[in-house]
């Protein structure tokens, strides 16, 4: 069951991060993240004539409508687009979108970085760290595109409330399918941080449940052996160190070199024979 919950996990970590990947690739590069549409109400019949619609991206504005209509501009970040606006405050609004598009690149990156990261680990789950390292740049990548998204939408309500309000005039905005793509995408690469995390922690637990405990490296020996761990403890010496000589062992080899001496005469008896 362990095994097959881990399996689970790699397979469903690896597909969340790859669609993550894949949707922010996609909403970063494609310019439809905002429509607008601007026009004039007629009084004769109430209909109302488009003076400009657009759709725009993080690098370029596309006008479909006005009299810019056919017409593509790329995002000038330093220098101002030559392009024909109809009110400044749809001007505006393009220029203030500006300071969103670094969050969706770093966590573009981030979500790339991750998913290289979780692959390797995949492929040698040994290394468990990996697991956890990947899930923090999946989770860090979700953290700098929500930030984005935030001040995306903060910078486009701002300009629209301070928009002047006329009867004869209409304005209407909606958020287009490249922005719903990164908002997915930041659902797919949380969930993608926190299945690799919780992988991280399934690897350790198991890591940790086979690793044979401390103390059986080092078991308690009896001292009166000296050959006992001889195996276990190769880095000793060899042969082993001899012991020293008991009391009673060197009195018992006394006592057997006495006995085996030849007995020596007594003086007196020498002089006797003489």
């Amino acid at each position: 069951m362990s095994s097959c919950s881990s399996r689970a996990l790699t397979i469903l970590s690896t597909v969340f991060g790859a669609c993550g990947l894949l949707l922010v690739g996609v909403a970063v590069s494609t310019d439809y993240w905002l429509i607008m549409v601007e026009g004039i109400i007629l009084q004769q019949n109430q209909s109302m004539e488009v003076k400009m619609a657009l759709h725009s991206g993080l690098w370029r504005v596309c006008f479909v409508a006005g009299a810019e209509n056919g017409r593509c501009v790329a995002s000038e970040y330093f220098t101002e687009p030559d392009i024909e606006i109809t009110t400044e405050n749809t001007a505006n609004i393009l220029k203030m979108v500006r300071t969103a598009t670094p969050f969706p690149m770093v966590s573009l990156l981030f979500v790339f970085t991750a998913f290289v990261i979780s692959n390797i680990g995949h492929i040698r789950p040994q290394r468990t760290i990996l697991a956890f390292v990947s899930g923090i740049f999946f989770i860090l990548s979700g953290l700098s595109l929500v930030v984005g998204l935030v001040l995306y939408i903060s910078s486009i309500n701002d300009e629209v409330m301070n928009r002047p309000r006329e009867p004869e005039q209409f304005f209407n905005y909606h958020y287009g399918w490249s922005f719903a793509f990164a908002a997915s995408s930041f659902l797919l690469k949380e969930g993608a941080g926190v299945m690799s995390v919780y992988l991280f922690m399934k690897r350790y637990a198991e890591e940790e449940m086979y690793r044979p405990h401390p103390a059986l490296y080092r078991p308690r020996l009896s001292e009166s052996s000296d050959y006992s761990g001889q195996f276990l403890h190769p880095e000793s010496s060899w042969p082993p160190p001899k012991r020293g000589r008991s009391t009673s062992e060197a009195s018992s080899d006394i006592s057997i070199q006495l006995n085996q001496a030849p007995p020596v005469p007594p003086k007196s008896s020498l002089h006797g024979q003489d």
